[in-house]
């Protein structure tokens, strides 16, 4: 079992103090985006724990950089990488950390000309892109996905009906694929009002904006 410490959107000031130590006991920080990235840098440092992140239609635009041993490049010119430092960028990716297998698909509809804005139709193909990812990950270990991590709902199951907030369809489709125990996502905010955990089959849609500290279990064989 591993213990998360999810986060999306909603700065929460008592994390940005020493009373983050409250959550020493987490093996692993979440977030879906949209939060300040020296904010996820602290809560990765002050409780020692790798981060895994999607960036919101709110973060920097992140595409196009390369890692190779250590050094940033982007179009070949070495530059500072401008997302959260030691943190995995699981943006259209699939990937193995602290034990748990975690897909991830960030952004938000598109509704104007900002980074991490996408069509239904451009998210539907990056979707098959982590599918295919996960599906290769799978052959080769026998090993499913733990979490799909988004910043984004899916559309019609937690999302809101004005253009900006409205979900993806396509995420409905690789649910079912990839069948996650859980799946995460930021964007929707409260306002004050109890969003509750919903389901699409047999995952559990979790609107984690502000934070919540939630037990994952590992190791998501395909059987």
């Amino acid at each position: 079992m591993v213990r998360v410490l999810a986060v999306a959107d909603e700065v929460v000031e008592q994390l940005w103090t020493d009373q983050v130590h409250a959550h020493s006991g987490v093996d692993l920080v979440l977030a879906a985006g949209d939060l300040p990235f020296d904010y996820l840098e602290f809560l990765a440092n002050a409780l020692d724990k790798p981060l895994v992140f999607v960036p919101g239609n709110h973060d920097a635009d992140l595409s196009g950089y390369s890692n190779v041993r250590g050094l940033w490049t982007k179009a070949g010119v070495p530059v500072r990488w401008p997302g959260p430092t030691g943190a995995v960028n699981a943006d259209e990716r699939v990937v193995d950390v602290a034990g748990l297998r975690i897909a991830g698909l960030g952004g938000s509809i598109r509704y104007n000309k900002g980074p991490n804005q996408w069509t239904e139709r451009q998210q539907a193909r990056r979707a098959r892109r982590v599918s295919r990812l996960a599906g290769w990950r799978r052959l080769r270990d026998g090993r499913g996905v733990d979490v799909l991590l988004t910043h984004s709902p899916p559309l019609d199951c937690g999302d809101e009906p004005d253009a900006p907030h409205r979900g993806f369809g396509c995420l409905h489709d690789l649910v079912s694929r990839l069948r996650p125990p859980f799946l995460l996502h930021g964007h929707i905010h409260p306002h004050g009002v109890p969003r509750p955990d919903r389901a699409l089959g047999d995952t559990r849609v979790v609107n984690v904006v502000g934070f919540k500290v939630l037990t994952i279990p590992g190791a998501h064989d395909e059987t």
